[in-house]
């Protein structure tokens, strides 16, 4: 996979392109900050992009504010964003503005390479990957949402490991069910939900937005009400 790097800590910088690079992936750009972002999207034509949320020179949301320019321009890009803590404010916009393939993670997971290699590459497959810490926190803030009281607890259970980005294969591993019985919970889960047929990956978010109680933008919601 083609990715590009956007990272102010240079040991992390670092780090992550020799990582990425012996799990046989093609860093096509580090960068300090968001200068020539656009450009290096724009001749290294990567994959996936990885932004840190705080960069220079305001070390605030030049992270978030880039993310949400560049999906403005590459609408299919993904997009995976390091963040030191959990801050939820940033992690509702991207969420809620920024649709298609998506990751939010701190900095932390990067040490459990396995499960940051992984999370690359779902992120990189077009899928949705939130740290657990973020889920949690957006969970303890959410609207309450009526259709959740619908789900059975183990459809609750597959819809909070479907909001952690896990793939069917992994959610299955961890509830030692079959990937069957998992697609079979997930389509009650959209049933529930009133999600349309329509793109899998496009029900996916809204399920998922659904359960963490943030209201989705009108494109993500006619999205995925589509045929």
């Amino acid at each position: 996979m083609r990715i590009l790097i956007c990272e102010d800590n240079v040991l992390l910088r670092e780090g992550l392109q020799r990582l990425l690079v012996e799990a046989g992936h093609e860093v096509v750009g580090s960068l300090a900050d968001t200068r020539g972002l656009g450009e290096a999207v724009r001749t290294g034509e990567p994959e996936l992009v990885i932004l840190d949320v705080r960069l220079p020179p305001t070390f605030t949301d030049e992270g978030i504010r880039a993310a949400l320019a560049l999906r403005q321009h590459w609408r299919e890009l993904p997009i995976l964003v390091l963040s030191q803590y959990v801050e939820e404010r940033y992690a509702t916009d991207l969420i809620t503005r920024s649709p298609g393939a998506l990751g939010y993670l701190l900095k932390d997971r990067v040490a459990d390479v396995d499960e940051f290699l992984d999370s690359i590459e779902q992120v990189g497959a077009g899928g949705t990957v939130l740290d657990p810490e973020v889920v949690s926190q957006l969970l303890g803030r959410r609207r309450r949402d009526s259709r959740l009281d619908e789900l059975t607890p183990r459809e609750r259970e597959v819809l909070e490991l479907m909001a952690e980005g896990r793939s069917n294969g992994a959610i299955a591993k961890h509830m030692f069910i079959s990937e069957g019985s998992v697609e079979k919970h997930i389509s009650q889960v959209f049933q529930k939900l009133g999600l349309q047929h329509g793109a899998s990956g496009n029900r996916r978010v809204l399920a998922v937005l659904a359960f963490l109680g943030v209201e989705p933008q009108d494109e993500q919601r006619d999205a995925g009400a589509g045929a």
